[in-house]
């Protein structure tokens, strides 16, 4: 499948998906949200993939949505955007496989909510960080206030949401947005290696686990708890566990299969 503004690459069981407008910084346009959406279905598709990280091309992640195209709303079309960009970053943490962002430079407006709809966050030193729609008289809307809200709190969803002020990665990190920071002349090969260790992991293990967190993070604890021990039990379907045991037993690295 080939894309105009993004650039998706498959190394073995790891998949890397970048946004390639660098001369844009990579503001997201209608084609690229098109494309983006076709590109989630298939990497979901293809079942050899277990891990997916998602980049920027040049000197951003995304620095934002293409400005110009909002001098081309009315009431319906904005809607019909939200709704759009809702979407597409639903089935994106709707993957059954881990999804890191590796961001760098801008990661701004529907840049943030994009990389807060990843399971986490890496990011270089030299990122940063916000929600700076407000400055231009309208509100988030791909879902980055209720992310926000519920990864750190209505306080600090509510400040950066108002303000549009700028964080830079430690702030974030401090935060709980970002799970690491990584130099920037690094951070992408730090990146990559964590995605390699992911990949060599139980593909069933791994949506276990994102099933069972997500799954929970809504409900109450007992019904949080039962639903870790339906997923335990079903890890047991398969060979993997008996491969990763007999693995640590015997001092060597697990070979899995699913």
């Amino acid at each position: 499948m080939s894309y105009n503004t993004l650039i998706l690459t498959i190394d073995g069981p790891a998949a890397t998906l970048s946004f390639n407008r660098p001369e844009k910084l990579n503001a997201l346009n209608p084609e690229m949200l098109a494309e983006f959406s076709r590109a989630v279905d298939a990497v979901r598709a293809d079942q050899a993939i277990r891990v997916l990280l998602l980049t920027g091309q040049g000197r951003a992640f995304i620095a934002g949505a293409d400005i110009k195209q909002f001098l081309e709303l009315d009431p319906l079309r904005a809607r019909q955007l939200a709704h759009a960009g809702q979407e597409v970053l639903f089935r994106l943490e709707a993957l059954p496989i881990p999804v890191i962002a590796c961001v760098h430079g801008f990661v701004l407006g529907g840049g943030l909510e994009v990389a807060l709809a990843c399971d986490f966050i890496y990011a270089a030193a030299n990122t940063k960080f916000g929600a700076p729609e407000v400055n231009l008289g309208f509100n988030p809307c791909w879902g980055g206030p209720q992310r926000l809200a519920r990864l750190a709190g209505k306080t600090l969803a509510k400040e950066l949401c108002l303000t549009g002020r700028l964080i830079d990665a430690e702030e974030a990190r401090n935060l709980g947005l970002v799970a690491r920071v990584f130099p920037e002349a690094s951070f992408l090969e730090e990146c990559r290696n964590a995605a390699r260790n992911l990949a060599a992991k139980s593909r069933l293990a791994l949506e276990s686990v994102k099933k069972v967190i997500d799954g929970g993070a809504d409900a109450d604890l007992k019904t949080g708890c039962a639903l870790e021990a339906e997923n335990f039990a079903l890890c047991f379907v398969g060979p993997d566990v008996e491969e990763g045991v007999s693995a640590f037993l015997e001092k060597r690295k697990p070979r899995f299969q699913s």
